[in-house]
């Protein structure tokens, strides 16, 4: 059976720390991938949304079976309003390069960043965030305890052991 992986985190992850996290990362979808776990949700975000979202590309060329799947909250022209141009391209490149896209709303809204969120963990079977307070107020907490609410494993990054915890 097939299972998959959503991703939420935040925009900014200490630079000191990056790398150390995005091998632990990349470590952790091998071995999902190698336990049968082949599609991956991602909102397309700056910062973890954007880091996982090229790990998954990178990673597909050695295991060709999986695949990036987008859920975004609003156009392209509304999500990355304020974004840097750089921001924009590397949007535009995993946005091209992704095997599914989805809206769950055309235009921004009040409700678009949670609607996503909520589409995010539907999908999933696991939830893999870079989550500094889980229960805070931010869109990353909120989607995590939709992942724990749902009951499914999720793995913090952020956190010094990894830990998985379940609803």
């Amino acid at each position: 059976m097939e299972r998959a992986i959503c991703f939420t985190g935040h925009r900014t992850i200490p630079k000191q720390l990056l790398p150390e996290v995005l091998l632990e990362l990349q470590r952790i979808l091998e071995t999902a991938i190698s336990n049968g776990f082949v599609d991956f949700y991602t909102g397309g975000a700056v910062g973890w949304d954007t880091y996982c979202a090229q790990l998954v590309l990178d990673l597909r060329e050695d295991y060709p079976g999986i695949a990036l799947h987008l859920v975004l909250p609003c156009s392209r022209e509304e999500q990355t309003a304020r974004w840097t141009p750089e921001q924009r391209l590397a949007y535009d490149c995993i946005y091209a390069a992704a095997d599914s896209r989805e809206f769950v709303s055309e235009e921004y809204t009040k409700t678009c960043m949670r609607r996503r969120n909520q589409r995010l963990v539907d999908l999933a079977d696991c939830c893999i965030c870079y989550c500094q307070e889980p229960d805070g107020r931010t869109g990353t907490a909120q989607t995590v305890r939709m992942a724990r609410q749902k009951g499914i494993p999720v793995i913090n990054l952020c956190t010094e052991h990894h830990e998985i915890h379940n609803a």
